[in-house]
């Protein structure tokens, strides 16, 4: 099997990244991680690059020097798939479509409803009895793009958000790499 190339863009604690980097110790998962890029030099996220010895690259947090930096360690590398995991900035459409298909989120709500930040108090304050994660493409419009896929949870009355996000985090930790495989498989 040939892997695709794949880059992981992180800004904290990189705890979906350290799940994709568990998958693709599979033999049978369809990416192998190239290239790591955090917009934050203190992302927790960048020991896993450290420990499990993947190229990282911590960019300047300025829109313009961040996306013009990004694209060229992106091309150098060669990589086919981008992946959000936890990275807190919204790229510009001109970044976007220089990679139309290549760019996929986790967002923790069932998309469309809940775009955008502060997600688990919005879902209590609307007293949703369900909730939980999506993977989706990136497009021009924030949380938008085509949905690969969802995972969803129960809303337990006694949840706050702290219960509701570790709750959808456990989700989310599957729901990436499923998402993956399931792109791949399919094209």
């Amino acid at each position: 099997m040939v892997k695709k190339k794949a880059c992981i863009f992180i800004s904290g604690s990189g705890t979906n990244l350290r799940s994709i980097i568990k998958n693709t110790r599979d033999y049978n998962f369809p990416i192998n991680i190239k290239l790591i890029i955090s917009n934050k030099k203190n992302a927790k996220g960048i020991g896993y690059a450290k420990k499990y010895s993947i190229p990282y690259k911590i960019i300047s947090n300025k829109k313009q020097e961040f996306e013009q930096s990004a694209i060229k360690y992106v091309n150098s590398k060669k990589i086919e798939l981008i992946c959000l995991a936890g990275f807190m900035r919204i790229l510009s459409k001109n970044f976007i479509r220089n990679y139309k298909g290549k760019i996929l989120n986790i967002h923790p709500s069932l998309l469309p409803k809940f775009k955008g930040l502060d997600t688990f108090r919005r879902v209590l304050k609307s007293k949703e009895k369900f909730t939980g994660c999506t993977v989706h493409f990136v497009d021009e419009k924030l949380d938008n793009g085509k949905i690969v896929l969802k995972k969803r949870i129960s809303i337990d009355k006694s949840f706050n958000e702290k219960k509701l996000k570790r709750n959808v985090q456990v989700e989310e930790y599957k729901a990436y790499s499923e998402a993956i495989r399931k792109i791949y498989r399919s094209s």
